[in-house]
């Protein structure tokens, strides 16, 4: 075999997807496919990764350096395919899989070793595939069940949780049972000499291991795993792809799988005793009670009052999700929402009148339920609600955003969005104080993340069967179905009806779409010439539609890209 003298490079300069040709050196002979090195870019010295072996048929600029160790060459098939799919430069996600510093030692990784009590009955059912896991279900049970299976495999079982405390945790408990957990940036050499297993978040989705054994995702559908940064990637879709490569096998498991993780499928697998894994849950329909009432009901301050003579130190989080732009109208007199009649979409003010947010019609202002014309605005936010919170309640809160600094918490009453999910891990009671914002909110998966948010919900206040707590609903929709579903934890019907409405409404997985906004959104649409996609003009830009991802992929790299800001957020 011949020693090469060229290599072919992928350069970190992002506004040029192209790879170059460079010469090796005597001080970069010992070069591999897919290790960083620097070069001579156009009058500049640039990073860039080496991507394959070429014969130089002229010649060529030298490699400056050798930089040390990138992804493994294994993982270039999957680079690739994750840069066309997602319509992104490849050096993109070569930097996604690169270490944060220089890399030129690996270690030698521990031997897989033997679990002895892993068999033990558990929770779940014991086969790849999507599985439907009530909240309070011990992930680690499906983590350990999957490595014991797969270690006689070669490679590294990959194991992706939403959160990076969640991470730290699940590889604290697996360490204490003497499993060798790589887990960080930190540790990215063990991971690129494949340790024998990797837990991470989002980006860990391309983590440097040169093959997987298995993969396990937990909440395989929380929006966690979704970038909103360009490229718009989706970590679970992304480990299915690998593991497919890798003939590996993958553990999903979501309280409430979507239509895109069943790939289409009406049917999954159904943990056993899915209704005791559920909390105790309550809806409190607000259209009937006194509207001298306060933020929360009366049912709720009582519910509050008893969780704090607990010894939670959290006692009780309030949840408020603004999620839409819409403002919501309600009657003062009898708390009805103002709906279309044809969508049953809030509606919104139109001047002195009421309009349907979807084009069917303007009314006069009144409700629809008892004829009162006195409609009240419903548009309290994160801020306001703390504050009627502290004065119905008396004592201090805590508020609790996105933007929140990450300081401990003092009051035993949190109020704030979802954060609270991520800043506290036990309490007695979680109040959703106006649950209708997921129920309403202006997009297909509203109902399925405000189902989701119930199951988060439940992992602070414990299962139903432990006595331990409960989750309240707060709602003007207390005949939604949705709601009645997770009273009864009858989560079937939703699932089913998710699938057959995506089908209907052609969204996908039934279609490949990708949202295109920015300042030159124009001009890059008037360029694809594709006659296989369809393209719709919406609010913030354009939506672009096709029946595969591969043609819409084909029709979005055949456009011009014209100068200015452009964002591509594929589905």
């Amino acid at each position: 075999m011949t020693t090469p003298k060229a290599v072919r490079v992928v350069t970190e300069v992002s506004a040029v997807d192209k790879s170059f040709d460079y010469a090796i050196t005597p001080a970069t002979q010992h070069v591999g496919l897919g290790d960083r090195v620097r070069v001579n870019f156009n009058g500049r010295s640039v990073r860039g990764w080496v991507s394959e072996f070429v014969e130089p048929e002229r010649e060529l600029k030298e490699l400056v350096k050798w930089l040390g160790y990138g992804p493994p060459p294994e993982l270039t098939p999957l680079l690739a395919w994750a840069a066309r799919r997602w319509v992104a430069p490849v050096s993109r996600f070569y930097l996604a899989t690169s270490p944060p510093r220089i890399i030129t030692d690996l270690p030698t990784p521990p031997k897989k070793i033997g679990l002895t009590d892993v068999l033990r009955e558990l929770e779940v059912p014991l086969v790849p595939g999507v599985t439907r896991v009530a909240p309070s279900v011990d992930p680690l049970g499906i983590v350990l069940h999957a490595y014991e299976t797969s270690r006689h495999r070669e490679g590294s079982l990959l194991v992706l949780v939403p959160t990076e405390g969640w991470a730290q945790r699940l590889r604290g408990r697996l360490a204490q049972r003497g499993l060798a957990v790589a887990c960080g940036d930190g540790e990215w050499d063990r991971m690129r000499a494949s340790w024998p297993i990797i837990i991470g978040t989002r980006g860990d989705a391309f983590a440097p291991t040169p093959r997987l054994c298995a993969a396990v995702v937990i909440d395989a559908d929380d929006s966690a795993f979704r970038s909103e940064a360009s490229p718009t990637y989706h970590a679970t879709e992304v480990v299915l792809h690998r593991a497919q490569l890798d003939e590996a096998p993958v553990w999903l498991c979501s309280a409430l799988p979507s239509p895109a993780l069943l790939g289409g499928s009406e049917t999954c697998a159904v943990a056993r005793d899915e209704v005791a894994g559920w909390p105790a849950i309550s809806v409190i329909d607000r259209r009937g009670t006194d509207p001298r009432d306060g933020v929360l009901s009366s049912e709720v301050l009582d519910a509050v009052h008893h969780a704090l003579r607990g010894g939670e130190e959290v006692a009780v989080a309030i949840v408020l999700q603004r999620l839409g732009t819409g403002r919501l109208f309600g009657c003062r007199s009898c708390g009805d929402l103002a709906r279309c009649e044809i969508c049953a979409a809030p509606e919104a003010e139109a001047g002195s009148r009421v309009t349907c947010p979807n084009g069917h019609g303007e009314r006069e202002s009144f409700c629809r339920s008892c004829g009162s014309t006195q409609l009240k605005k419903i548009r309290s936010g994160v801020t306001t609600l703390a504050r009627d919170v502290t004065l119905q309640l008396g004592q201090a809160v805590d508020e609790v955003t996105a933007t929140t600094k990450n300081s401990p918490l003092t009051a035993r009453v949190v109020v704030g969005t979802e954060a609270i999910f991520s800043r506290v891990r036990r309490c007695s009671l979680v109040v959703f104080v106006d649950f209708d914002q997921y129920l309403l909110a202006p997009r297909e998966r509203a109902r399925r993340e405000g189902i989701l948010a119930v199951a988060k919900a439940g992992r602070l206040v414990g299962a139903r069967s432990e006595g331990r707590g409960s989750v309240m609903l707060q709602t003007r929709r207390g005949d939604d179905k949705a709601l009645q579903s997770l009273v009864a934890v009858d989560l079937t019907p939703i699932q089913v009806q998710d699938v057959i409405d995506a089908r209907e409404l052609e969204i996908p997985p039934f279609v490949a779409r990708a949202e295109i906004s920015g300042e030159s959104a124009a001009a890059f649409v008037a360029s694809i010439t594709a006659s296989s996609v369809a393209i719709t003009s919406v609010d913030e830009g354009f939506t672009v539609t096709a029946a595969t991802h591969e043609e819409l992929s084909t029709a979005l790299l055949a456009a011009v890209r014209p100068p200015g800001r452009l964002r591509l957020a594929i589905e």
